[in-house]
């Protein structure tokens, strides 16, 4: 699932490629994706671009014009761009292309397009077209930003307090909570502030809570400034090659050298180090895992 870093250099790599051009084309493949009808899809087109940024894990197109094009890639979505947007007519539901963007400059030259695709056959991508982001549910109910200066240290041992005894990792998930964080990235700070996925928000020191707001920041700072400058086709080779424990079960952990272990649950997993994080014991594999004893 792209997260924070990849959605902000998704964001900025379709900033350079689109502003100033006009929409030439909204084709929509997956009816499904579709969550608005009013305005519609059509009513971008002959509008231009302003920008494009990042709202927690969602993509925000704003034209000159005063529209909204928002989107959400869920776990298996993706954006592409094309220099050449093909001609061909779009055949709703065949295939992974959920949504085909083509842009032009005023003069009618064609500039390129993007296509919003969808992997595997459970379909959770999601398009709106608003004309306040705040319209979108998901985007409304974000909390702070992971890297925004709302999100002081402070106000993160606020959060954690008022958790009470939920796991650290379901909090950082939670985007109503600290908006912009998934499953890949939760992993990589627990990993890097040493502490299981499993702790008791309530129970973590005040060293703790520092140390984990500390690696929060520096973990997501590094990823976003990684992944900048990288196109729609290098962005997830990217992200892949430096995770630290999160997709590399089995393997050698790069911190300590133990072996790094999997929680599985009913549609995700989870991968963590025995050694950096849970004193050295494994984590037992069910969704209510608690270490053994």
């Amino acid at each position: 699932m792209p997260e924070l870093p990849e959605v902000e250099a998704l964001a900025r790599f379709l900033t350079d490629q689109t502003v100033g051009n006009r929409i030439a084309s909204v084709t929509l493949a997956s009816l499904s994706a579709l969550k608005t009808f009013s305005p519609s899809l059509t009513e971008l087109e002959g509008q231009h671009v302003r920008e494009v940024t990042r709202r927690g894990k969602f993509l925000d197109l704003a034209t000159v014009e005063g529209l909204h094009l928002v989107w959400h890639l869920s776990r298996a979505g993706w954006v592409q761009w094309r220099e050449l947007v093909a001609a061909t007519p779009v055949k709703p539901g065949s295939g992974p292309l959920a949504l085909r963007v083509a842009f032009v400059t005023d003069d009618g030259e064609p500039t390129g397009g993007f296509d919003v695709t969808e992997a595997g056959k459970t379909k959770r991508l999601a398009v709106y077209v608003v004309r306040d982001p705040e319209e979108v549910p998901g985007v409304a109910r974000l909390g702070p930003d992971a890297l925004s200066d709302g999100l002081s240290e402070a106000a993160f041992a606020e959060i954690l307090g008022a958790a009470g005894r939920s796991q650290i990792k379901g909090v950082l998930r939670d985007q109503s909570t600290i908006a912009g964080i998934g499953n890949a990235y939760s992993d990589e700070i627990l990993h890097a502030a040493r502490l299981s996925p499993f702790h008791p928000c309530s129970t973590l020191t005040d060293d703790e809570v520092a140390r984990l707001y500390a690696c929060l920041r520096d973990e997501l700072t590094a990823a976003v400034e990684r992944s900048i400058g990288h196109g729609t086709g290098t962005l997830k080779s990217e992200k892949k090659a430096n995770l630290a424990v999160h997709g590399r079960v089995g393997q050698a952990c790069p911190a300590c050298g133990d072996t790094v272990r999997e929680v599985s649950f009913a549609d995700s997993a989870l991968q963590y180090c025995p050694t950096c994080q849970t004193g050295g014991k494994p984590l037992a594999d069910r969704r209510m895992s608690r270490l053994l004893k």
